[in-house]
């Protein structure tokens, strides 16, 4: 939604009080806002503190869940749960660092806790597009970062190398295992994905 010169001064104008109440009723409605500004302006915490404590939080959530729902159909949607609040962390703190490393993370501690038996399709296909995107958001980062990530692509990568299954899958989807160090991801690695999907891949 746009607003109007006319709406921007008639807000303007409300007195010091009225701003307050409206500041006020409107963080109430956005949970996500309210925690971001929380953080920016009083939180002592820094974005790699909430991060440490998400890699934490990740590593028991996903052992927990692959313990409860890993032979059901259930496993899956949580793992889902468990990426939503990384997406959440990332929009309180705007950690563009962290939204890779602990997407690396989550998909390593998945497929480190993956049940022997099952039919794991659908979680793979989920992960090989969570790899995708973790490598098109690498290539945006600064190559600083590079070094720092290289450690979390390597732990997919080996985990994904002990899988058969998700090696051949992987392979099939166009996702090559060279490209699991980051100064090796294509430059075009955003077009490479939307060829991919355009063939009928990673459904």
């Amino acid at each position: 939604m746009e607003f109007s010169k006319e709406f921007k001064e008639a807000i303007s104008n409300f007195t010091s009080q009225e701003k307050d109440k409206l500041i006020i009723r409107l963080l109430k409605k956005d949970r996500i806002l309210s925690h971001r500004l929380y953080f920016e302006l009083i939180d002592p915490e820094t974005a790699d503190d909430k991060r440490d404590q998400m890699e934490v939080l990740i590593k028991e959530e996903v052992s927990s869940v692959a313990k409860k729902f890993g032979r059901t159909k259930y496993f899956l949607p949580n793992i889902r749960k468990i990426s939503a609040k990384i997406t959440e962390h990332v929009k309180i703190t705007t950690d563009k660092f962290g939204e890779v490393s602990l997407t690396l993370l989550l998909i390593s501690e998945t497929l480190k806790n993956l049940p022997k038996t099952g039919d794991h399709y659908k979680l793979f296909i989920y992960l090989l597009n969570k790899i995708y995107r973790s490598m098109i958001l690498t290539k945006k980062l600064d190559p600083d970062y590079y070094l720092d990530l290289g450690e979390n692509f390597e732990e997919v990568r080996n985990q994904i190398k002990l899988n058969k299954r998700l090696d051949e899958l992987a392979l099939h989807n166009g996702l090559f295992l060279q490209w699991f160090e980051p100064e090796n991801i294509p430059d075009q690695i955003d077009l490479i994905l939307k060829a991919i999907k355009g063939e009928g891949l990673l459904r």
